[in-house]
C-alpha cells in the first residue's frame, strides 16, 4: 500500500505491521473497531452482541453476532496476526448452536446488548428500514446464517476447507486485515479474499422454529389482505374529498405516497397496528442532502404549521440517512374495522391540510436546488 503526494507526484510505500508489535489485541481493538463500523465489511450490518455465550451445554462464545439487510444472523470470529488452524470449524459451530435461535430470542439478545440505550424492536425496525416488528423476518429456513472470518493471515488449512465448504453452497467470507504505518500514523486494510457463497444449515432443534415461521407467513398473508381493502375503500373516499391520493392505487403495503414535485421527497399516509400517521419523506437517496432539505424546510417550521393548523413532529432522523415530517394519530388499529372511519377522517383531513402548507415551502426549495447545480 502506498500513499499519493499529489504535490510531488510521488507515491511512498506504508510499513506494514503486525498487530502484536503494535501491541493491538483481539477484543480490546479488533473486535471494537468492527463492532463500531460494521459497514467496514462491506456491507450494512446490524451488531446485536459481542462475545455472546447464550448456547445450551457450551461455554463457548462467539466474538460478534450481527444481522444483515435480508435478516440473516451473521456470526464474525475474529483473529490477529494468524488465524489458527481450528477457526473453521469454531466459525461453524457457533452457526450451529445460532441456528435454531427464534426472532424471539434474537430480539432478547439484541435488547440484552442495548441495555438502557435503547428499544430492540425500534432499533430493529429503523435497521428495515421502518418495516413493522411483526415484519421483519429474521434467521428464516435452513440458508440463514452466514459466516464471517477476519484475521491477518488464513492459513492454508483454514483457506482450503473454506472453498471445501462453498461447494457446499455455504454463506462464508474470509477478511484479511493488515496494519500499516507512515510518519507514526497508522493504517487498516480490510480485505475480502474469498467471496460470499449460498450456505446449508447445520440445525439444531428446528421445530418451534418452523412453528414460528408458518405463523408469520400466515399472519402476513392475512394482513395484506387487510391492507388492501383498507387502501380500497379509503382511496375511494379521498378520492371524493381531494385530489392528493387520484393517481394512486391500493396496495398490500403499510403506507402509500405521492410526490411533491421533487424527486425523493413525498407526502405519504400509512397505518399501523397502534397509529397512523401522515408525513412527508425526505429521501434522495443522499444523507447530507436530505439533512440540508430538512433545515430548509425547518426554517420555514412557524409558517408551515400555522398553514397546516396544528403542530408537526420534525424528525431529523440523525444517524439514518432520510429524514421526516410528520403527525399521528394514537390508539387506533387498521385491522380493526370499526376504527376505519376515524383513521380514515384523520389521514384524509391531514394530508390534505399538509399538502396545502407545504406547497409554498416546495416551490421555494425546488427553485434552491435547481440554483445550487
Amino acid at each position: 500500500m502506498y500513499k499519493i503526494d499529489r504535490q510531488e507526484n510521488r507515491i511512498t510505500k506504508l510499513e506494514q505491521k503486525t498487530f502484536s508489535e503494535l501491541k493491538f489485541k483481539e477484543r480490546e481493538h479488533l473486535q471494537e473497531w468492527i463492532a463500531n463500523n460494521p459497514s467496514s465489511l462491506g456491507e450494512e450490518l446490524l451488531i446485536i452482541q459481542k462475545e455472546f455465550s447464550g448456547f445450551n451445554d457450551t461455554n463457548e462464545r462467539l466474538d460478534l453476532l450481527a444481522i444483515d439487510k435480508a435478516g440473516n444472523l451473521v456470526i464474525i470470529e475474529n483473529k490477529l496476526d494468524d488465524s489458527g488452524k481450528d477457526v473453521t470449524w469454531q466459525t461453524i459451530k457457533y452457526a450451529s448452536y445460532c441456528s435454531s435461535l427464534t426472532k424471539q430470542e434474537i430480539t432478547k439478545i439484541f435488547q440484552d446488548y442495548l441495555g438502557s440505550k435503547g428499544d430492540a424492536k425500534e432499533k430493529l425496525s429503523e435497521f428495515f428500514d421502518g418495516k413493522e416488528y411483526d415484519e421483519i423476518l429474521l434467521n428464516q429456513g435452513l440458508n440463514s446464517q452466514r459466516l464471517i472470518m477476519v484475521a491477518a493471515k488464513f492459513r492454508k488449512e483454514v483457506t482450503s476447507s473454506v472453498l471445501w465448504l462453498m461447494n457446499f453452497k455455504m454463506k462464508i467470507q474470509c477478511f484479511k486485515v493488515t496494519p500499516y504505518e507512515l510518519n507514526n500514523q497508522l493504517f487498516l486494510n480490510i480485505e475480502q479474499i474469498l467471496p460470499t457463497k449460498d450456505t446449508e444449515d447445520f440445525t439444531i432443534s428446528m421445530a418451534s422454529k418452523a412453528q414460528e415461521e408458518n405463523e408469520v407467513f400466515e399472519t402476513l398473508k392475512n394482513r395484506h389482505k387487510v391492507r388492501l381493502k383498507f387502501w380500497e375503500q379509503f382511496i375511494g373516499i379521498s378520492n371524493q374529498k381531494s385530489n392528493v391520493f387520484s393517481n394512486n392505487s391500493p396496495t398490500k403495503e403499510n403506507w402509500i405516497a405521492t410526490g411533491l414535485g421533487i424527486s425523493g421527497i413525498t407526502l405519504y399516509v400509512s397505518i399501523s397496528r397502534n397509529y397512523c400517521a401522515c408525513g412527508i419523506s425526505i429521501n434522495k437517496g443522499n444523507k447530507e442532502l436530505n439533512k440540508e432539505i430538512f433545515g430548509i424546510l425547518y426554517k420555514n417550521k412557524d409558517e408551515i404549521e400555522k398553514d397546516f393548523g396544528d403542530k408537526l413532529t420534525w424528525d431529523n432522523m440523525e444517524g439514518n440517512k432520510t429524514s421526516a415530517i410528520y403527525t399521528k394519530m394514537e390508539g387506533v388499529n387498521y385491522f380493526d374495522g370499526s376504527d376505519w372511519e376515524k383513521i380514515n377522517d384523520f389521514l384524509i383531513v391531514s394530508s390534505t391540510k399538509l399538502d396545502k402548507a407545504i406547497k409554498e415551502p416546495m416551490k421555494k426549495l425546488s427553485k434552491y436546488l435547481k440554483d445550487k447545480k
